[in-house]
């Protein structure tokens, strides 16, 4: 059984060359502890492109190989070609899982994924979205609690961006009778409180100050959890 809540990030603010990547294309390479591995039971083109408009070449049935990335439409894997070894985009027709649904469910990770990614870009969070997702969009939160029960775990993290204040008093110098400014004390000013919710590791409730409005709260479906 395979979880894959993932985002296309490793840690909060690192990506692989964010620049040269393609907004389309989930880079499972960037999830190391989530491998897919199929078979290729069909010889199958092979394009150096995600639409599929420049061929390399034909990869060979019978081998198993590890998904790189993928898109709605391909799935970018290497492996050995008719002439020799071959990286690039296959069509998912050309693969084979234990899971008969396995591409109706891919669909469906990618889907989520593409979603996931805009919401981390953004620095924003939806209902559904794993713990770890949450780290990588908002960081380590101010505060946390845990709570453990027979029904499982459940949780709230509190992001908190505060401001300095300083606080000053007039007073007269003693010795010129000059008036002058002197700080007396600093106060931390709540600018800002966001509370996310958990239950058994995927956000179940928001609070935002600065989106009190429910209506614009985001909502993306739990992890696919599938076979392959």
């Amino acid at each position: 059984m395979l979880l894959l809540p993932l985002s296309a990030q490793t840690k909060h603010g690192e990506r692989k060359s964010l620049l040269d990547s393609d907004p389309r294309v989930v880079y499972l390479t960037e999830m190391p502890d989530k491998q897919i591995v199929l078979t290729i039971v069909k010889e199958a083109p092979v394009f150096s492109d995600v639409d599929g408009k420049v061929k390399l070449g034909v990869i060979k049935a019978d081998q198993k190989v590890k998904i790189e990335a993928i898109t709605d439409k391909a799935y970018k894997v290497r492996g050995k070609g008719t002439v020799d070894g071959i990286s690039g985009w296959v069509g998912p027709w050309a693969f084979s899982s234990n899971d008969p649904k396995f591409v109706e469910n891919l669909k469906k990770f990618y889907t989520r994924q593409i979603e996931i990614n805009s919401l981390i870009a953004a620095k924003e969070v939806a209902l559904g979205m794993t713990t770890e997702e949450v780290s990588q969009s908002l960081g380590k939160p101010t505060k946390s609690s845990l709570r453990e029960t027979p029904e499982g775990k459940s949780g709230k993290w509190e992001f908190i961006e505060s401001e300095e204040q300083k606080n000053y008093t007039t007073v007269r110098n003693p010795y010129t009778g000059e008036m002058y400014r002197q700080l007396v004390s600093v106060t931390q000013i709540e600018k800002s409180r966001k509370v996310v919710e958990f239950t058994n590791g995927i956000v179940s409730a928001l609070e935002d100050q600065k989106n009190e409005r429910s209506e614009n709260v985001r909502i993306v479906v739990p992890p696919v959890v599938f076979q392959w």
